[in-house]
């Protein structure tokens, strides 16, 4: 009789206990993946940045160019949102799925996995998440909002120009509602951002 992909590992000896062990290896490797990539993020927004600036200060200063932030700011911000809503569900599938599934075949039936709930149970949590907002917001939308309001206050423009301006403007405020609505600013549960 052939041998069934999802049915037991009869002649292998592996025990479910071992395969959510595994399980949970493989997803927190990820999400530690998740993690580096996503806080890389920033520093690539910040050399964006100054890249950006560099470029519209040198010889005659040349404005238009700030016209490039807001869409740099928005893919990298967009990018570190859906990075960290990863982490943040990886997270929730280790607390939600994971630990009952293993305290479910373990033999004393407690939960495994403490600092998954632990780490979150600070009492300044949310004031950390808000914080943590404030700084989302600051380096994706607030540099790309003021990129904006200096192009806007510099003198004339042209037609297209500012209609470029203006979309640039309406997706940057689309990102800052996403970011606020995926902060979990909540004073328990699970995190917005994975510490």
């Amino acid at each position: 009789m052939p041998h069934c992909p999802d049915a037991p590992f009869p002649n292998e000896g592996v025990t479910v206990g071992e395969l959510l062990l595994i399980e949970y290896a493989q997803v927190k490797d990820e999400q530690k993946a998740r993690i580096g990539f996503r806080d890389n993020l920033l520093y690539a927004t910040f050399a964006a940045m100054a890249a950006v600036i560099a470029a519209t200060l040198q010889g005659p200063v040349r404005l238009g160019l700030l016209l490039l932030l807001p869409p740099v700011c928005l893919v990298l911000g967009w990018t570190y949102l859906v990075n960290d809503e990863k982490i943040s569900a990886i997270g929730r599938y280790v607390s939600t799925e994971l630990t009952p599934r293993l305290a479910a075949v373990t033999p004393l039936r407690q939960e495994a996995f403490g600092w998954e709930a632990a780490h979150r149970s600070d009492r300044r949590r949310r004031s950390r998440k808000w914080l943590q907002l404030f700084v989302d917001l600051l380096t994706f939308c607030g540099t790309s909002m003021a990129a904006l309001t200096v192009f806007w206050a510099t003198g004339p423009i042209s037609a297209a120009l500012l209609a470029v301006s203006l979309v640039e403007c309406a997706v940057i405020v689309v990102l800052a509602f996403q970011m606020s609505a995926y902060a979990d600013l909540s004073s328990g549960g699970h995190t917005h951002r994975t510490e």
